[in-house]
């Protein structure tokens, strides 16, 4: 699964205004400088600490969150930096940025040695 797939799945699975949002922020992290490290806890706590009125909606919500981030978070460090644009959706991102300093910020937010 991908961020992208994720985010859409998450839509999918419930309309609960604390699901969309997530969805949301989950496509928005693409565009922001945080790191997936960042990622991975904001989502964890979010999860945590918001109701999704059904309980059947918020367990799916966190198996589909639990199966990304064991496939693509929690594996990071073993893949390519091909493999971690693709996953984490900034291969447009990464061949659009003009300058060193743009790429840079992309190989920080994937904890990748440029």
């Amino acid at each position: 699964m991908i961020l992208d797939e994720l985010a859409f799945s998450i839509k999918a699975a419930s309309s609960d205004p604390v699901a969309v949002k997530l969805a949301d922020l989950l496509s928005q992290w693409k565009h922001d400088d945080s790191n997936v490290e960042d990622l991975e806890s904001w989502v964890e706590r979010y999860i945590g600490n918001t109701w999704i009125a059904s309980e059947e909606e918020h367990k799916n919500i966190y198996r589909l969150w639990s199966e990304f981030k064991n496939e693509a978070v929690r594996c990071i460090q073993g893949m390519t930096m091909n493999e971690r644009l693709f996953c984490f959706g900034l291969m447009s991102r990464f061949d659009a940025a003009r300058t060193e300093q743009e790429r840079k910020a992309i190989y920080a937010k994937l904890l990748a040695n440029p």
